[in-house]
């Protein structure tokens, strides 16, 4: 325990941090709106210990966004009982924004039914902490984290919280007697700065990101798997794994890609809702233990950089039934999938366009949809075919049998990806859809293809009731109008490309 000499520090003591956190209390908002179950109030208690024992100084309170980057405030020990109680005030304008910081709703204005009540102002939003989620951090000494499910300031959830969206089509789920399992495979970049460029601080505003930073490859690429670029690597691959298995995140491998300084990692298969915790720590695990040793780690599919090959966010999914706990993917003998397997899997296939808005959510990643490259670009099946979109994996030895869906990018939003799964899948085994036979040729022309641009995305999505019917047209037109916005500017900016093909030509 800590020492408990509470002289100020300048007297010499240790401040008023020595003294035992104290209890969340009573009569705060968490209690007044009836915000945390037993479970949270047990893991409570346990996290005010282990700020206790170790001598934790700050706490960061997060949320994911809309983008699923994390956000939120980094509290001093003293100021955490206070939070626990009654949670953690941010501006509502974080979950208005696009990619680039702009504020894409006119919420001083008014005149948009989106915003115009639960939003006008930027008004606070509260972050509710999910005790169940706290973490010690490995790299930053004397701090720990929290993941918060976001609220109004009248109790009631925030339509917008993707955590609480992700909950809600899994309460549904379990509501017609399943549960959904998945793994993730999550691919990514890691560079260096690039030699003799220092790295100032990249200024920019909201609307106009500064420039990015100038780095040079890890390794050459081309060489899938190859035991001694990986060594060479090692210095960094201890890191990752030491700050990745210190989170208690449940990491299986670390992988050498195909392409220049790309990177794989993997993490066991989990309940759906704990898995996508999972991928959001872990990218945000990568970016600030790669930056903090002179690394520059990026999620971005398609980088300037990546010169033969895109990274994916390949989504392995399966469900389980409540009741008994079995498998339900899998097929019986002669079979590739149960009858249940084939109906959701149908699902995929029948909202994939619609549904790539939430796996593919930025306009980089649409370049990763390439013929003959192990990244889709049609909306097929196949049987353990790596082209196609939707891959039926089975187990090795039978039985565990899952679909793998490839079409996704590794930045996209955790739990809204899992999300439009369930949306999918769900509609397919409520109508029982059938899914036609598996592709031989994932790169079929004539197979129906995915969308080629994120503005063709978001037509198909608003051109697809089921989304809005499952989700709220209010969410759907509030992240279409994000994303919108957000390719509205990708059009009108003057690109390289434009500048060497047309300025010294005509």
């Amino acid at each position: 325990m800590r020492s408990a000499d509470e002289r100020p520090r300048a007297q010499g003591g240790d401040g008023p941090s020595a003294r035992p956190l104290t209890s969340a209390g009573t009569g705060g908002f968490v209690e007044r709106y009836g915000l945390w179950d037993e479970r949270q109030h047990v893991a409570a208690g346990h996290v005010r210990r282990v700020i206790d024992e170790l001598g934790l100084e700050r706490v960061r309170f997060s949320f994911v966004d809309q983008h699923g980057v994390l956000r939120g405030k980094t509290l001093t020990r003293e100021a955490v009982p206070g939070a626990l109680r009654s949670g953690v005030t941010a501006p509502s304008s974080l979950l208005l924004k696009d990619t680039s910081g702009r504020t894409v709703f006119p919420v001083f204005s008014g005149g948009d039914p989106l915003v115009s009540v639960r939003f006008a102002g930027a008004g606070d939003i509260v972050l509710v902490p999910d005790m169940t989620t706290f973490r010690v951090l490995p790299w930053s000494e004397g701090t720990g984290w929290i993941l918060c499910d976001v609220h109004h300031p009248d109790g009631t959830p925030t339509a917008f919280c993707p955590r609480g969206l992700l909950r809600d089509r899994l309460t549904a789920l379990a509501d017609t007697g399943y549960d959904l399992t998945v793994g993730v495979e999550l691919e990514f970049h890691v560079y260096r700065p690039a030699a003799g460029v220092s790295a100032p601080v990249s200024v920019g505003r909201p609307g106009a990101p500064g420039p990015a930073p100038e780095v040079e490859p890890l390794s050459s690429g081309s060489q899938l798997l190859h035991e001694e670029a990986l060594d060479r690597l090692d210095d960094l691959v201890c890191l990752l794994h030491r700050g990745l298995t210190g989170l208690d995140l449940p990491l299986r491998s670390l992988e050498l890609e195909f392409g220049p300084s790309q990177l794989e990692l993997t993490l066991d298969a989990r309940d759906a809702a704990q898995a996508a915790d999972d991928a959001l720590l872990a990218r945000a695990a990568v970016r600030q233990i790669c930056r903090r040793n002179g690394y520059h780690a990026t999620f971005m599919s398609r980088p300037a950089a990546a010169e033969t090959a895109s990274t994916g966010w390949h989504l392995h999914q399966s469900l389980r039934c409540r009741a008994t706990g079995e498998a339900v993917f899998d097929p019986a003998p002669g079979e590739t999938l149960s009858p249940v397997g084939r109906h959701y899997l149908a699902g995929l296939l029948e909202h994939a366009p619609a549904a790539t808005v939430f796996t593919t959510p930025t306009v980089n990643g649409y370049k990763r949809y390439l013929p003959m490259s192990l990244a889709p670009d049609r909306v097929v099946w196949g049987i353990d075919n790596k082209g196609a979109m939707v891959r039926v994996v089975g187990a090795q030895g039978g039985g565990g049998t899952r679909l793998e869906n490839r079409s996704g990018e590794p930045a996209a939003n955790p739990y809204l990806y899992i999300a439009s799964q369930v949306v999918s899948g769900m509609d397919g085994m409520a109508r029982q859809l059938d899914p036609g036979p598996p592709t031989r040729d994932p790169y079929d022309v004539t197979a129906r293809g995915l969308p080629g641009s994120l503005s063709e995305a978001l037509d198909a999505l608003d051109a697809d009731p089921v989304f809005a019917e499952a989700l709220g047209k209010d969410v759907v037109s509030w992240l279409t109008t994000i994303k919108r916005a957000e390719f509205a500017r990708y059009l009108a900016h003057v690109s390289d490309w434009e500048q060497r093909e047309y300025f010294d030509l005509v």
